[in-house]
Order: C-alpha cells, then structure tokens, then sequence
C-alpha cells in the first residue's frame, strides 16, 4: 500500500491512515465489510478481512453498482470499479479526543442510486460543529434489494446494520462515542432508518434519528418476485441466485427498470417485506411500540414531488390522480376545497407530495409520538430559485454544502445569500440535538403536534398539513412506493 503522511487510526481490521484539512481530520474508503463478490454475492455482509501494516484512507471506495440518475448525470458506477463498495468515511474534529457525538449518513436515491462519495455529503463543514461524521456506501438497486430464493432478502439494510455495528466496534479511535449515535438519512435513507428502528437486530446501535423525507413503499415477497421474474426474462437468465451470481452486475443494470414499462413509478425496488427486518410499512412497527426509546425528529419539503417527476399536462385529471394514489375519486374535490386558490395542475403536486412523502412522514411522527417516542416534526419551506421547497432541498443546508455542483440545481449557482444563514441554523439544531436530544423546538404530541417550519426566519407553528391529513386519516394507508399497477 502506498504510505503517506497523516494521522493513524485503529480499527479492528487493521490500522488506517487519513489525511487533515483545514482542521478537520478525514479517513476515507475504509472497508466495513468484505466484498459482496464471487460467493457473498447476493449475500449478507461478512466482516472486512483483517490487513497487516497501515492502509491509507485518503480517497472514497467505489460506489456500489448502479447506473446514472440521469442521461445528463454521470454515473457513480463504472464497470471497472467491481464490487468492492462497502466502505465508510469519517470525518472527525478532534482524532485523539473522546466522547464527541457521532452523526451517521444514510444516503437516498429511491432504493437503485446513491453513493456516500457524492459531493454534497461531505462531512467536513458538519464535523466542525463538535460532532464525529460518518457516511457509508450500502447496496442499491438489484444487489441490494432484488428477492432471490435460497438467499436473504434487504441486503442493502443488513449492509447498513453491518456499518452500524462498525461504528460501534472503532469510532471511539476516532474521537466518537459509541453509546450517542445519531441516525440521519433522507427519502430512502430516511425509510431506511424508520425500518432500523423497528428492527431487533438494529437494537442499542443508534440513540437518535433524523429522517428527512421518509416515502412511503415496501414489497411484499410475492410483488418482489414478480420485479425479479420480469428482470430476469429481460436478462435471459434464470430467476436464480446461482445465475444472477453469475452474471456482471452491468448485464442486470441494464434491465433493471424493464418492470417499470408494466408499472407506473420511480423504481422497481423497495426493501421487501421479510418478517425480519420489515414487518409492514415504515410505521407499522412503531405504531407497536418498537423503537420509542430512540429520539427522532423527522420533516419533510413542502413541495416533495417538485423534481421527482414530469410536470402535469394542464387538463389533468385529479379524480384519476386521487385514485392511483389510493384515495376515492371525491377526494380530488375535497383538495380542491382545501385549496382553493391553486389550480388543478398545482394540486397534482400537492397531493403527490402528500401520497409520496408528507403523509408517510406524518404517520411515522404520529406512530412514534403516540407510543411514547421523543418525537419532533418539521416542514423545510423555503423556496429556492429552481424548483422551490423540492425533494432533497435540504440535504445542502444540513451538511453546508450549498455551494457544490449537485446543490446548484436546486439552489442555483451562486445560491441565495441567505442559505449561508438558514444552513448554519439547520446544522446548529442538527448537531444540537445529536449531542443533547433538543433541536431547539417543541415536541410533537399528540395533544400538541407542533412542528418548526424551516424558512428564512423558521418559525414554529400548529401541524400544518391538517386539511391533507383529514383528507388521508381514514385511508388503508397503501400510498404508491414509486411502482403502481396502470391497471
């Protein structure tokens, strides 16, 4: 391994060596697992193998297999980066110091993209609040969360267990405090860390949450076999492990959205309801009970499906629109009462946003609140100058990154003047609540579901979504995961 100069860190693999920037100290691409390649393919994270000497962490491990969000994006994958993706990141303020808080990034990107090495997850100007910063790479799309038979399903969340359990096992040798871990993820980071607060085997690896947009959808093992028999058939490969095991991961991406031309959506993956990890929807274990001991504030944007997909045609049809997201027809006229002043193809996004992430994220808070969790709600307002108060909006302000090449898009290039100040309170109340369990505002009850508006000045106020929560309140709860049937 090449040597270079910088602060050691121990870990129970081997030794590692990062690299120090403006104060902050950074170890980057250190294996917590093996690589999920040859016989671990399709299978549950193993331990990373232990190496001799000092190996240097100073450059991000490869993403894991996907292809681009985009045709206009780059994607994170290359056929020549291989399997090997299961590494985290830590930044860390103070390497020899004890007992700093430590914050852990799950990233989103609708179950089939997304890769800790993005640009605008960068840990450093977080870090620098007091606080230990952890991302890691975990499985998507197929790899992660395709159903197999003979082989273990929602790898993707047991490789995000696997991360878990590394941090707890060596963030003491970076300054962090194994027993104050806070969980924060968004849109499928955000589903992924409502699930692990569900799940046994995540028990005691976090104390806190922050799930920032958490959408609604998981499949059942028969919806998921159909995903896997409709990708195969595509393939021309049997619906086998053994098979797909076989074949270069290039060869699945490639068809991995062929079930979408039977199905409307976003993906064709969502992780699948197992009996383990997933008992139902995100909700339906804290709903239970489970979970309440840890402390979760969870929010979502205003405007959820800016962004998400194409704008409606002017004479859309929301009866349709209410239907396919699982309401009756009639609703379309109750959200137009609710909404009076907007037009049909504005009430499009409204009601998308609710189906798609405001309403799945209220129910969390509800389910958490009403079983006794610490809970605290939030709705980020503020309107950038591209596509307002969209999905992901907020991922910049809480890591300070509003200035890169993924935040552009949403805040514009340079960003407003004052996203430097609204991003500064977003960290403060982020990282004060890792350390403490207070992000500076009410709690959410059920006597009392105050929620804090993030806009320029935040402001606290009643639930303000009530009109589209009474619309929802006595619906079975089968909003669309990003997959619905045209029929």
């Amino acid at each position: 391994m090449e040597r270079s100069a910088g602060p050691v860190g121990v870990t129970a693999a081997g030794k590692v060596r990062g690299a120090v920037q403006d104060g902050i100290t950074r170890f980057l691409g250190v294996p917590f697992a093996a690589a999920p390649e040859g016989p671990l393919r399709f299978r549950s994270p193993v331990p990373a193998p232990h190496w001799d000497g000092v190996r240097d962490a100073v450059a991000f491990g490869a993403a894991p297999p996907q292809v681009a969000p985009t045709p206009r994006a780059p994607s994170m994958w290359r056929p020549g980066d291989g399997l090997d993706c299961l590494t985290v990141n830590v930044w860390t303020p103070a390497p020899c110091s004890a007992g700093l808080p430590v914050m852990v990034w799950i990233y989103g990107g609708l179950w089939k993209h997304g890769a800790a090495s993005m640009p605008h997850y960068d840990g450093a100007t977080l870090a620098a609040s007091g606080v230990v910063v952890v991302t890691f790479n975990y499985r998507v799309g197929f790899e992660g969360f395709g159903h197999l038979p003979g082989t273990e399903d929602n790898r993707g969340l047991r490789d995000q267990i696997a991360a878990l359990e590394w941090v707890a096992q060596n963030i003491a040798a970076f300054g962090g405090d194994a027993a104050n871990v806070t969980l924060f993820g968004q849109s499928a980071g955000a589903a992924s860390i409502a699930l692990l607060m569900g799940a046994p085997a995540a028990r005691g690896l976090f104390r806190r949450a922050i799930a920032q947009s958490i959408p609604a959808g998981v499949r059942t093992v028969a919806e998921a076999e159909a995903v896997t028999t409709t990708i195969a058939r595509a393939a021309g490969i049997p619906a086998t492990r053994e098979a797909f095991a076989a074949a270069p991961p290039e060869t699945v991406l490639a068809v991995q959205d062929e079930p979408l031309r039977e199905r409307d959506g976003l993906t064709a993956f969502a992780p699948v309801v197992d009996g383990d990890l997933v008992t139902g929807p995100v909700w339906a274990a804290l709903r239970e009970g489970a979970g309440q001991d840890v402390e979760l504030v969870c929010g979502f944007t205003h405007e959820e499906f800016r962004g998400q997909g194409a704008p409606p045609p002017p004479d859309v049809d929301l009866a349709v629109v209410a239907e396919a997201i699982g309401l009756e027809k009639q609703s379309a006229d109750d959200y137009r009462r609710a909404h009076p002043h907007l037009s049909d193809p504005d009430l499009f996004t409204v009601m998308l946003s609710d189906a798609l992430v405001r309403m799945p994220t209220t129910w969390v808070a509800e389910a958490h609140a009403r079983s006794g969790g610490r809970t605290w709600l939030y709705d980020f307002a503020w309107q950038g100058p591209t596509l307002g108060a969209a999905h992901g909006v907020d991922i910049p302000f809480v890591f300070g990154t509003t200035a890169t090449r993924p935040a552009a898009r949403l805040l514009g290039s340079p960003p407003p003047t004052e996203c430097a100040v609204l991003s500064e309170r977003i960290r403060t109340a982020w990282t004060s609540f890792a350390a403490t369990g207070d992000p500076g505002w009410p709690r959410f009850t059920p006597d009392s579901p105050t929620t804090r508006v993030w806009d320029a000045p935040p402001s606290d106020v009643p639930y303000p979504l009530g009109d589209s929560r009474r619309i929802w309140q006595d619906h079975p709860r089968r909003t669309c995961p990003g997959v619905r049937s045209k029929s």
